[in-house]
């Protein structure tokens, strides 16, 4: 019997506000036998909800989740497996270290420059949104998959 692969991607889910308090999360582990982590989850009521997972399981039912995701009208975005900090452009404004709630990215109160910290990133791709001078970047190690 041949051994299961299982391979793990990061997705970003947007649920608008007519879809967001359907129960359709839930049926990812029974229906397509994906185990699921909630890296990040923001709510805001009656208006949209943002819900960052990593997804783990075979690579054709990881396909199969993300296909049911977007049929059931959510936004689904695969996101990079780890981020770089293009140091040349970043000009340390901070605009970044709002978003991030790892704590990746942060001031040092010595300097005033962002810090990042590459270890303490879950890929969530937030700072790529929020770097006004596009210092910000996502690399997927095992896709051709470029933020």
């Amino acid at each position: 019997m041949a051994e299961k692969i299982l391979t793990s991607t990061n997705v970003l889910l947007i649920f608008n506000q007519r879809i967001m308090y359907r129960p359709i999360i839930y049926r990812l582990a029974g229906d397509f036998n994906i185990i699921f982590n909630v890296l990040e989850a923001k709510i805001l009521p009656k208006q949209e909800g943002r819900i960052i997972l990593e997804l783990r399981g075979e690579e054709e039912n990881l396909a199969r989740c993300i296909e049911y995701l977007k049929k059931e009208q959510v936004q689904v975005e695969v996101l990079a497996d780890k981020m770089h900090r293009d140091e040349d452009r970043c000009i340390h404004c901070g605009a970044c270290t709002s978003v991030c709630r790892t704590d990746a990215l942060a001031i040092d109160r010595a300097t005033m420059e962002v810090i990042f910290s590459p270890e303490k990133c879950v890929a969530c791709g937030l700072c790529i949104i929020a770097c006004p001078v596009k210092a910000m970047s996502g690399i997927a190690i095992d896709k051709d998959i470029d933020n």
